[in-house]
């Protein structure tokens, strides 16, 4: 049996009201790894400047931060149900802190991701086990509410995070978007030492699972970089086939190897339960329509409508509002009423927002194009919080940890797929117009403004009717859902100490 920490003290613990200090300790995390997405990106080229490397080089930068993370999410939670939520947790700070340290210090482009890879870890250390950690201490008649509130934060951190990111960078340099997460890190670290709960009690220690571990991680890696780079390689080279090749061989082997150990890395049983594939699957769609959208309007806002890039950023921006303005709602009003009603009609709000979106052409109305973008958001906010409430409510007690690194994994590969697989559609579709229309491929801005508007719209609209449909099927797979009591739904929460 593990020790108890002597920290927060059991008087404290007791108190009602001390889950909403976890929930805050828990945002803190929350919001620096949420950050950290989407904060870099805008510095991309700065560094490529700075360190004189390749474009392809300095996008690792990037790309090593969302691969590490989307890879390691299960196993870390995997390792918080073994060794302790709160300490996984509390780790995930620390590792977090000493990256953005050493990302702030980087001298060399090969240092800084290197520095982004130690990153990540912490992120992952942190997104897998926060929403496992507002389960353990919330009924289940508040979890939604709770689960909620950290949707809104997560989405109000990835919204603002190019906004942050260059506001940093022209008034300090690139280094202070990652130095500006030592002092928060710090004070989470702190926070999370004494707000959250002790080391909690395990009768049996299961081992780790190493080889499922390795097989999985492997074989994820190779999937996420054939889709992510099969556009630049061309999806018939061979180094693409041989990703697709090792991550088919090596996730197959995955399967086999947890079917057969004792302590598997991920409790495959829990796909038997529907509440919980259905809704990783759907979180994983809903994430897939979201940033697809994010993806292709900067290029329709700017090249095609002609806007700005700072009135590109202002269009933009209702949809992560309406989804953190919604959220809580949302969560607070499945916590009523269960989770199929409201996950459902999110995505079919979603839907109305994509159909809308195929008509528009070339002149569209900026207020009612912002009209649909906030559909788009609202449909998110009604639907994100409840379903991930109803997936950690149909995983035991013991697996909360496992279940929150899933779903975390689950939403970055709908981000993933649906910018790398909605962008190859696109590319695909515009460029067989041109070629059509007698136009070698080209720059969009060389080419006349009428022949630029219809090839973007050609591969824009198609696009729109793929998410439309991708909606269509999570609404269906979410109204098939029956509201499941969770490990929280049986009594009161759980005892933190």
């Amino acid at each position: 049996m593990q020790a108890k920490s002597n920290f927060p003290h059991p008087y404290f613990t007791s108190h009602p009201k001390w889950r909403w200090f976890v929930l805050g300790t828990v945002l803190v995390g929350a919001t620096m790894s949420a950050l950290d997405v989407s904060i870099v990106n805008v510095a991309l080229p700065t560094l490529q400047g700075d360190f004189r490397v390749k474009l392809a080089l300095i996008e690792w930068v990037a790309m090593a931060y969302m691969l590490t993370l989307t890879i390691f999410l299960p196993l870390f939670g995997r390792l918080a149900d073994i060794f302790g939520r709160s300490r996984m947790y509390n780790t995930g700070f620390v590792v977090f802190t000493v990256g953005s340290a050493l990302c702030g210090l980087a001298n060399t482009a090969g240092f800084l991701i290197g520095a982004r890879v130690l990153q990540a870890i912490g992120a992952g250390l942190l997104q897998a086990n926060s929403v496992a950690l507002i389960t353990q201490a919330f009924p289940a008649n508040e979890r939604g509410r709770a689960i909620g509130i950290q949707g809104a934060v997560q989405a109000i951190a990835m919204s603002v995070g190019p906004f942050v990111g260059g506001l940093l960078i022209s008034a300090v340099s690139w280094r202070a978007i990652f130095y500006v997460n030592v002092p928060i890190g710090i004070v989470g670290t702190f926070a999370a030492l004494y707000v959250l709960p002790g080391a909690e009690k395990t009768h049996q220690r299961e081992s780790i699972d190493y080889l499922g571990t390795a097989l999985f991680a492997t074989g994820l890696a190779f999937l996420v970089l054939a889709v992510n780079e099969g556009e630049s390689h061309g999806w018939s080279s061979h180094l693409i086939l041989a990703y697709f090749a090792l991550a088919a061989v090596l996730l197959t082997a995955f399967i086999i190897t947890e079917m057969r150990v004792r302590h598997p890395m991920i409790d495959l049983s829990l796909f038997k339960r529907y509440a919980f594939s259905a809704g990783n699957l759907t979180g994983m769609l809903s994430y897939y329509v979201l940033f697809a959208v994010l993806f292709l309007m900067p290029f329709y806002l700017e090249q095609v409508a002609g806007y700005t890039p700072a009135l590109t950023g202002t269009i933009l921006t209702p949809i992560p509002l309406a989804m953190a303005i919604v959220a809580p709602f949302a969560g607070h009003l499945s916590d009523r009423i269960g989770s199929r009603i409201m996950t459902t009609s999110g995505m079919m709000i979603c839907a109305a927002a994509t159909l809308l979106l195929v008509f528009l052409g070339g002149a569209p109305d900026r207020m009612v194009l912002i009209l649909e973008l906030v559909v788009l958001g609202i449909g998110m906010g009604l639907f994100t919080p409840p379903n991930n409430s109803a997936i950690m409510g149909s995983a035991p007690k013991e697996r909360l940890g496992v279940a929150g690194g899933i779903l975390n994994m689950m939403r970055a590969l709908g981000l993933i797929f649906g910018v790398d697989i909605s962008g190859v559609i696109f590319t695909s579709l515009e460029h067989g117009y041109l070629v059509a229309h007698g136009y070698a491929v080209q720059p969009l801005k060389g080419l006349p403004i009428a022949v630029r508007e219809g090839a973007f719209l050609h591969g824009f609209a198609p696009v729109m009717v793929t998410l439309l449909v991708i909606n269509i099927i999570a609404a269906i797979l979410s109204v098939a859902k029956e509201d499941v009591l969770g490990p929280t739904d049986h009594a009161e929460p759980i005892d933190l100490m």
